[in-house]
């Protein structure tokens, strides 16, 4: 019976999670998404120091204003992003990912991904679906707000940073998250 009992309930809250979660994570269009992009980036800048020196030394930002998380026990996440190459959109893009443990509910956040060589921004051209952890590593980057980046110490050609809905930055994980071109 306690299995039983376990089981409804896991059912109902993933029927709960799915009639949330899509509105959240529904496609937009390119203006759409170039205006959430942008407004992300300065939120990001106005937040904290030193971002914006960053940004600048930057040779490609992928932004994700907007990726969904949910599941219980086997969770997935989705999200549409743009990015951007000498200050001009340069594709759209997809991230996608499946997690499997303990985990319960909807999360939402941004990822801000910047490619700080040629080098990087090359790999990730190249390759027709772009596999954190495998094809490239993405050092996450933790400040919270009203903290600041020292530029000079930032020293990885890929480098990422996580913001929750508040703006404050949190330090997860983007290993086994994969991101694809996509039309818009």
């Amino acid at each position: 019976m306690k299995v039983l009992t376990t089981n409804l309930l896991a059912a109902f809250l993933v029927l709960i999670a799915s009639c949330f979660a899509p509105s959240l994570a529904e496609a937009g269009s390119a203006n759409d998404i170039e205006t959430d992009v942008n407004d992300t980036l300065h939120s990001f800048v106005d937040q904290i120091g030193g971002a914006r020196a960053l940004a600048n030394k930057a040779v490609g930002i992928l932004v994700f204003p907007s990726i969904v998380k949910a599941g219980i026990g086997i969770g997935g996440e989705y999200g549409e992003g743009m990015l951007i190459v000498d200050q001009k959109p340069a594709g759209f893009y997809n991230l996608v990912g499946a997690s499997f443990g303990f985990q319960l509910g909807v999360q939402q956040r941004s990822v801000i991904i910047m490619f700080m060589t040629q080098d990087a921004l090359d790999q990730f051209y190249s390759l027709s679906g772009f596999k954190i952890g495998v094809d490239a590593s993405v050092a996450i980057i933790t400040v919270g707000v009203g903290g600041s980046i020292d530029t000079d110490k930032i020293t990885q050609p890929v480098i990422g940073f996580v913001l929750d809905p508040k703006g404050l930055m949190y330090n997860l994980t983007l290993e086994g998250s994969k991101i694809t071109k996509i039309d818009r």
